[in-house]
């Protein structure tokens, strides 16, 4: 039997090693990190499933994942959105295995067992024939994800009943989640479905990439400035601040390098801007009116960017949301959304998603060249240097851009700490910490004898 190599003594060197701007190597793809990281981070944390706009009518369902369990997400006759485990409590089989529809009621492909939209079971085949009266209904309903909550449309799930409410646990990324979700009238809203495919990944290496690494831009999207899309200056994706949020959340705000944006609001149509003005505060407007690109995450794996892309005369800016669900240590299923401003001219959104469509998802030009990088993390990691966990030697990542040298902008209007420049390690050391203190809360490590 396997025995669990993790103990008090390798969290306190994992520690130490962090403290020093340091990240061994073996972390990235060991299976016994992964099984404190499915228990002690996704059965903990608030994991985002859907957007409001893609359940719109009564009955309307998805199904998504909470890495290993089955969600069943549902809007109900009054209008309440409802989330159960996808399995039927007779014998535990899927319950719905269409990724999305209308329904009154789901049914068990394998024995019949049917379900309303509040999760009541309704139907039993030959019920009082081989159940008798002793069988009470009630007791057998699906079984509701713990905890769902809701903001700015976003809808999120947690499979720790005593996890701390949403909001807490967003914090300080609410004001920004503000800007990105609610400036428009009526919020944003989904465009198409959500496009998933399996990469040869680690979740931490993607969520660390988006959430925290406009470093890369320059060398991995290089295609990008040989075929004039992207700017030739090597530092034009470091332009602007890097604000460091709690629990793991942060966001890169990404000006040019006079500190404004050439198109204003993200080369939005002119006729939106009052709108922004409307539902914005006069700080998160003069950081909206400036920025080129937000790109961020809110921990643990739930990442986004919102670009400016096209031609001079034809910019179309948009918001894409992207869930690493994890298949295991080495292997990510990634699920990307496109989302646009719901009041945004009908011709704009349809020109914004056929940017998208070429920039993201399985066919996007940028998706390949992430995609690429990712796999030759997996496959390094695996090597007997860089697994090495004696505490005399370790293969080490280096988290040292603008280690202890690079303070916080006093002077920016948001909230967190705002470092001058998104090429910096300041947000990826801020989630390996807390990525550290979730997986070695209490020192609990199981060994199996």
């Amino acid at each position: 039997m396997r025995k669990n190599s993790l103990n008090e003594e390798t969290f306190q060197m994992l520690k130490e090693k962090m403290e020093e701007g340091l990240l061994p190597q073996w972390v990235i793809t060991d299976p016994d990190i992964y099984e404190l990281e499915v228990e002690k981070i996704f059965g903990r944390t608030w994991q985002f499933l859907a957007h409001e706009s893609e359940l719109k009518e009564p009955g309307s369902y998805v199904t998504r994942w909470m890495v290993n369990d089955p969600v069943l997400l549902v809007k109900n006759k009054e209008g309440e959105f409802k989330a159960y485990l996808n399995s039927c409590t007779h014998r535990g089989t899927q319950l719905c295995t269409a990724d999305r529809g209308n329904k009154k009621a789901f049914t068990c492909p394998y024995h019949g067992w049917s379900y309303n939209l509040d999760g009541d079971l309704i139907g039993i085949v030959a019920g009082n024939k081989v159940y008798g009266e002793e069988m009470c209904k009630a007791e057998w309903g699906l079984r509701p994800i713990p905890q769902i909550g809701i903001y700015q449309g976003m809808i999120f799930g947690n499979l720790d009943p005593d996890a701390m409410p949403l909001e807490d646990y967003l914090g300080d990324m609410k004001w920004y989640f503000d800007i990105l979700l609610g400036r428009g009238d009526g919020g944003m809203e989904v465009r198409g479905v959500p496009q998933r495919w399996v990469a040869k990944a680690n979740w931490k290496a993607t969520a660390e990439n988006f959430a925290a690494d406009p470093y890369h831009v320059q060398t991995t999207h290089r295609s990008t400035v040989e075929m004039g899309i992207s700017p030739e200056d090597p530092l034009y994706a470091g332009y602007g601040h890097q604000v460091v949020l709690g629990n793991g959340h942060g966001i890169n705000v990404i000006t040019s390098a006079t500190g404004r944006s050439k198109n204003p609001f993200q080369g939005t149509p002119e006729s939106m801007w009052p709108m922004f003005e409307r539902n914005l505060s006069p700080e998160q407007l003069e950081i909206l009116s400036k920025t080129t690109v937000f790109v961020g995450g809110a921990y643990p794996n739930l990442s986004f960017v919102s670009p400016i892309h096209g031609t001079e005369g034809h910019l179309h800016n948009y918001l894409n949301f992207r869930l690493w669900r994890p298949l295991g240590p080495d292997k990510v299923e990634v699920w990307c959304w496109f989302m646009i401003d719901k009041a945004a001219p009908e011709e704009y959104k349809e020109a914004a998603y056929k940017g998208y469509l070429g920039s993201f998802g399985p066919s996007g030009t940028l998706e390949q060249d992430d995609t690429e990088t990712w796999a030759r993390i997996v496959e390094v990691s695996k090597g007997l240097m860089a697994r090495d966990k004696e505490l005399s030697y370790n293969s080490v990542s280096n988290y040292l851009m603008g280690f202890n040298r690079v303070e916080p902008d006093q002077s920016f209007p948001g909230p967190g700490a705002a470092y001058p420049t998104t090429y910096i390690d300041a947000l990826s050391r801020s989630m390996h910490e807390y990525w550290l203190e979730l997986i070695s809360k209490d020192l609990l490590v199981k060994e199996e004898v």
